[in-house]
Formats: structure tokens, C-alpha cells, sequence
């Protein structure tokens, strides 16, 4: 994409982004609350107007009819609306939606794509379950199940983890790596926790404002001045094994004239409770 902008109810909140994702890399834009990232990533999918130039492995989206951008871009939001009752391998046969004929029925062929996909997310026990009954990370791998059974090649997850506890994280984004390694997948995704982005991401982009202040690999994005800047953060960030791992610290605590100690930082009178006593 190229001088990518977005104006919301007359507010620009995407403002001249640059950014190229190469084939089978994973991309993962981070940034403050409001910063963006979640309209980059609809403006990418086709579901926002923007200007600038957006261009889908060579073709310009502009130039590509929606069943055929539908083939190329799966999208997984934060939270996705699923209709009341429907079952996990109806949802997940709503990805075929663009190889089905306008009021025509879905194929022997859309129909073993669906088993296949179940079948690698080890969601086939599910496939007569209703979605609703399932746990978080369940859920989401149906999510993810449905994005894959377009076989689409590029992927844009926004917040895949928002909801999980960090087991699940772990267990969702170890499945979007294998799948990416496996089917060649290409990866635009969101995030908040710095450490699980910096340990997944090829490669990060900072966004602050709407605007890119950082980009690189996440050795690079994920630094101390770079976060205490942009997300007014106190946090310490230590070389992992598969990244860089950012820890929140706490203000410094420094010792009062009193013999107590305080936050060097803000209202240090604490908070009272008062039990009163009633007359009789």
C-alpha cells in the first residue's frame, strides 16, 4: 500500500501509510488505543473507502471485482457476528461464499474443502456443534477455519487474541504460524501484547496518530524509548528466544521525609474509608 489514507465521519485515522508485506510474511502492526490499526486493516480488506494505492500480490484491489478480492483476502475481526444457532461447519462453510453461484448451493468440492479445513484444526469432532457452545479458543479456531476455507492467501487478523486467556493465545497463534509454514500463507495482523507480536511478527510497524513512526524488525519497533514515547509506558524489554519480550514496571518507589515511601509520580495520599457510627 502506498500514501494509504482514511477519513472517518470527517476525522482522518489512517494518515499516508507506506507499507509493503512480502509473499508468506507476518506483519503486525501495533500502536496506542485510536492509533489505527484496526481501520489499516479494514480499509486492506476492501471493507473501509480509503484513498492512496492499495495492490493485492501485484493487482490493484481497485482493479479486482469482490468475489474475486474474497479469494485473495480473508478477514478475522475481533469479533465476528455469528448468526444465532448456526452450527461450526455451516460457519466455516460460509468462507466458500465466493466460489458459490449467486442463488445457487455449495459443491461437493465446497463441501470436502470444509472437512479438510476441520480436519487440520482438529475442530471435526465440532462440526455439528453449535458455534455458541464452544470455549474461546475453540471459537477461534473456527474463526480461523472459515478464513481458511476461502483459501484466500493473505490473512488479516485483527486482535486474534483479544479474548483468550494466555494458553489459548499461545495455542492460536503456534496454529497461524504452522498454517502460514504449511500453506504459504500471508499474514497482516494486529495486536496489543507486545511480547507475543514481537515473538510471531517477521516484521513490526509502530502507528501513532495514523501515521507510521516505526517499522522494522521487532528488535527494532520493540524498544524502551519507542513505547515510552508512543504508549507513555514504563517497561523493560529483554531479548527472548524468539524476540524481544516487554515487561511493565511499576513508577519508582522513593522514600518520604516521614519515613514512609511514595510513588515518585502523582497523589501519594492513598485512599480512606470511613465507617460511621449510628445515634441512638
Amino acid at each position: 500500500m502506498a500514501g494509504l489514507c482514511v477519513d472517518l465521519s470527517g476525522n482522518r485515522i489512517v494518515d499516508h501509510v507506506d507499507l509493503t508485506v512480502h509473499a508468506g510474511e507476518w506483519v503486525t502492526v501495533i500502536g496506542p488505543n485510536g492509533a489505527g490499526k484496526s481501520t489499516l486493516l479494514r480499509a486492506v480488506g476492501g471493507l473501509l473507502p480509503a484513498t492512496g494505492a492499495i495492490s493485492l500480490f501485484g493487482t490493484p484491489a481497485g482493479a479486482l471485482r469482490r468475489r474475486d478480492r474474497a479469494r485473495i483476502v480473508a478477514t478475522v475481526v475481533q469479533m465476528p457476528a455469528v448468526p444465532p444457532g448456526m452450527t461450526v461447519f455451516d460457519y466455516t462453510l460460509l468462507g466458500r461464499t465466493p466460489y458459490i453461484a449467486p442463488l445457487g448451493r455449495e459443491s461437493a468440492a465446497d463441501l470436502a474443502a470444509v472437512r479438510d479445513v476441520l480436519g487440520q484444526l482438529d475442530l471435526d469432532r465440532f462440526a455439528d456443534r453449535q458455534l455458541a457452545t464452544l470455549s474461546g479458543g475453540e471459537r477461534q479456531r473456527v474463526f480461523l477455519a472459515r478464513a481458511l476455507a476461502q483459501g484466500a492467501t493473505l490473512l488479516l487478523l485483527d486482535e486474534p487474541t483479544s479474548a483468550l486467556d494466555i494458553g489459548h493465545q499461545q495455542e492460536v497463534l503456534e496454529l497461524v504460524d504452522q498454517l502460514r509454514r504449511d500453506h504459504g500463507l500471508t499474514v497482516l495482523a494486529t495486536m496489543h501484547d507486545l511480547s507475543l507480536a514481537g515473538e510471531y511478527a517477521d516484521r513490526m510497524v509502530l502507528l501513532a496518530d495514523g501515521r507510521v513512526v516505526a517499522a522494522g524488525p521487532p528488535q527494532d519497533v520493540l524498544t524502551e524509548e519507542l513505547l515510552a514515547t508512543h504508549y507513555r509506558a514504563r517497561v523493560r524489554v529483554i531479548l527472548g528466544d524468539h524476540g524481544p519480550l516487554v515487561v511493565p514496571v511499576r513508577p519508582r518507589i522513593v522514600a518520604r521525609a516521614d519515613g514512609g515511601a511514595g510513588a515518585d509520580q502523582g497523589d501519594a495520599s492513598g485512599i480512606s474509608v470511613g465507617l460511621g457510627h449510628h445515634k441512638t
